[in-house]
């Protein structure tokens, strides 16, 4: 069972709506300049689901998801720090995980955990080569600024799609109409209640004109008759 503070973070990860979503340029952009900047073979925006971690951006690497009990990641995310693994096969954490063992070999990485406002780590921006190795001060740092650039573009869709939530709403309630059910009457925003013709002018711009329907017209002529 997990605890409290990883079912949060779970609920935060769910509210970017990005999970299992399509290849976007823009992170593919930030994997590569990674890669380049690292010099490695392999670069990922990985995020940590419940039970697997998923790339959203993927260089050098054709699988999308992994595991998240072989997750690398995972441990970047729970320490909320950047871990970096030298040599994977010398270190106990990973010396026998099936993607030391079997492909892609992993033998470096290193990860910065993406890191929102309000503290839940997502995932992390890695970088992976199949040889032992260091980086430079100057990598690491580049690094660390390109996972903040994740980050915001992740919470640009949160607040995109917070936005698309909202106008959706605002068009249902444009699309109702409270109506007195016994006088027909419509109430505006302001609880001012009038005629229909008036109520639909001023929310839907549409102007109406006066006849007698075929029904009212014979009860109309039966009563004065």
């Amino acid at each position: 069972m997990l605890d409290a503070s990883e079912e949060a973070r779970l609920a935060a990860l769910a509210s970017y709506c990005v999970l299992d979503t399509d290849a976007e340029d823009e992170y593919d952009d930030l994997t590569r300049l990674a890669a380049q900047i690292c010099d490695t073979p392999i670069a990922l925006v990985s995020l940590v689901d419940r039970d697997r971690q998923w790339f959203k951006s993927r260089h050098g690497l054709t699988v999308t998801e992994t595991p998240r009990d072989q997750s690398f990641c995972a441990h970047a995310v729970a320490k909320r720090a950047t871990l970096v693994v030298a040599d994977a096969t010398a270190d106990p954490r990973f010396h026998d995980n099936p993607l030391v063992t079997g492909e892609p070999r992993i033998r470096f990485y290193a990860g910065v955990p993406l890191l929102t406002a309000d503290g839940p780590a997502l995932g992390s921006l890695c970088v992976i080569d199949r040889r032992p190795r260091l980086l430079e001060v100057a990598q690491l740092e580049a690094l660390q600024a390109l996972s903040r650039q994740v980050v915001r573009l992740l919470e640009m869709r949160r607040v995109t799609a917070k936005l698309a939530e909202a106008l959706a709403g605002m068009n249902t309630l444009r699309r109702l109409m409270p109506m007195c059910a016994w006088c027909r009457k419509v109430r505006d925003d302001a609880g001012y209640w009038g005629q229909v013709e008036a109520y639909l002018s001023r929310h839907a711009g549409v102007d109406t004109s006066h006849g007698i329907c075929p029904a009212c017209e014979v009860a109309v002529t039966r009563g004065g008759g």
